[in-house]
């Protein structure tokens, strides 16, 4: 079941100046850095609220660092902006996948890929979701260290 909005994606050409704005605009506090070589993105979660099942609600910045990554083909076509909605799972994000892929939505991944932070992820079809590229995240599991 989704329960929760995780993130929002949005595309930008530089991490750091996009990263800057929105501390000084907003009061955003940066939470996470990371690269992310599969994906081809350097990106940032900004801290946005808390949120029921202890989580919490993002945005995330993502610069790519290759050129042939599905990022930097976004921002060639479209330019900066909002890129994907990433809601979150209580469930594994490969039955989350496999339950939406069952009510005909087509499913990116065969199998989930790694995203922010430890989580695990999967994204549908933007043309199955009224023109939304979107995200499924499994948040991963507490430490128990």
């Amino acid at each position: 079941m989704l329960t929760r909005i995780d993130h929002i994606g949005i595309a930008c050409f530089d991490l750091d100046v996009t990263v800057e704005f929105y501390r000084r605009t907003y009061g955003f506090t940066d939470e996470h850095f990371e690269v992310n070589e599969e994906q081809g993105v350097r990106e940032c979660m900004l801290k946005i609220n808390e949120t029921g099942d202890g989580a919490a609600s993002y945005l995330q910045l993502i610069e790519p660092i290759r050129e042939d990554s599905a990022v930097a083909k976004w921002l060639a076509k479209n330019g900066e902006g909002v890129h994907h909605i990433a809601f979150g799972t209580d469930r594994d994000v490969a039955e989350e996948s496999a339950f939406i892929e069952d009510e005909g939505i087509r499913v990116l991944y065969e199998t989930p890929r790694n995203g922010s932070m430890g989580s695990r992820i999967n994204f549908l079809h933007p043309k199955d979701c009224h023109g939304v590229l979107t995200e499924l995240v499994q948040k991963p599991a507490p430490s128990t260290t």
